[in-house]
């Protein structure tokens, strides 16, 4: 029963390592495409008027972040399946 107990501290702390190296920070181009993209959804609903187009440029944050967080995602798995090798 302690060694499962070892083993899944251990495979815990693997994808722990695995997470943090993919973490998005604020320099991220996405992220920072994402705030962009708010900032200019709200220029163009309240500044402009174009309610249409600022909903429509306002989604495009979630979208990117979306994408972003599943490509890291699938990047973590790949790492786990390879076994950790490029740890």
């Amino acid at each position: 029963m302690q060694l499962l107990e070892r083993q899944d501290e251990s495979e815990e702390s693997e994808i722990e390592k695995a997470a943090e190296g993919t973490t998005m920070t604020a320099s991220d181009p996405v992220a920072t495409a994402a705030g962009a993209s708010v900032l200019l959804s709200w220029y163009l609903f309240y500044m402009k008027g174009d309610k249409e187009h600022g909903i429509f440029v306002g989604l495009w944050a979630p979208t990117l972040l979306a994408a972003a967080g599943y490509l890291q995602q699938r990047n973590v798995i790949g790492k786990l399946k390879r076994g950790m090798s490029t740890f």
